[in-house]
């Protein structure tokens, strides 16, 4: 369960992400309220999994499925260019990621 609640912390990271882009610096209020709701919710995953999982692997983790979903979804929204070296790179992170927890 532990993993299972860490990877959708990991995707609230990329909603957090994205609506923080979107509030203008706190300038519109429903991306900023859904960035406050996902951050606080993102936290508290990565908090929860991290009583069982160790810190160093439970937090590269969460970072890389945050950070890896709020780029496809910034080159799949236009927000951001797309290029083959981009998605190459994202799944060079997601590839340690699987190695990350396949050596936990």
């Amino acid at each position: 369960m532990p993993w299972i609640i860490l990877i959708a912390s990991g995707v609230l990271e990329a909603v957090w992400a994205t609506a923080l882009s979107r509030s203008q610096g706190f300038t519109r209020l429903w991306p900023t309220v859904i960035f406050g709701i996902a951050l606080i919710a993102s936290m508290g995953g990565l908090a929860y999994a991290l009583r069982t999982l160790p810190v160093g692997t439970a937090y590269a983790i969460w970072v890389a499925v945050g950070a890896a979903l709020t780029v496809i979804y910034a080159m799949a929204t236009g927000a951001e260019s797309f290029s083959i070296l981009k998605v190459l790179l994202i799944l060079g992170i997601v590839s340690c990621v699987v190695g990350l927890k396949l050596v936990h």
